[in-house]
């Protein structure tokens, strides 16, 4: 099955018939015109949240809600293992970078956008704890705790 891309780009004022010709040949197809003015007076509310969607959530292919998205889920559940295990958060930029997990912009995760997930991950934790992946993983972090106090006597 193909994919589709997008492409978001402001054209140029007004465009002109080349600027659609040579969209059009490329293979590009618009699927939306925004178009927007100056008025006076007080901005009108737009109904519309602007805020970014969650890490770890994307919005479903029907618009209508946010559903999980499997690679930041997978990066959100290493990370909540690595901080369990008292890991630095240097470490767990190592892990994420290793499984070839990457930030949502597409960069390598340092110590610092680690950090940023914090707050994410306390609001995902107690859906994350409830879940059977959770438990399985639980049960590994348990073996290897365990494992690593019989190395330390």
């Amino acid at each position: 099955m193909p994919r589709i891309e997008h492409l978001r780009e402001v054209p140029p004022a007004p465009p002109v018939s080349y600027y659609w010709q040579a969209r059009l040949a490329a293979g590009w197809m618009p699927v939306a015109v925004v178009w927007e003015r100056q008025v006076e007076g007080e901005p009108e509310p737009s109904g519309e949240l602007d805020e970014d969607v969650p890490y770890g959530l994307q919005v479903a292919a029907d618009g209508s809600r946010l559903v999980e998205h499997p690679a930041e889920k997978q990066a959100l559940l290493l990370m909540m293992s690595l901080i369990v295990e008292d890991a630095p958060l240097a470490r767990v930029a190592v892990e994420l970078n290793g499984q070839g997990l990457r930030t949502r912009q597409g960069t390598p995760w340092g110590p610092d956008s680690v950090f940023d997930m914090l707050p994410r991950l306390i609001q995902v934790g107690p859906r994350v704890f409830s879940s059977e992946e959770w438990a399985a993983r639980r049960q590994q972090l348990r073996y290897r705790m365990s494992a690593n106090d019989l190395r330390s006597l």
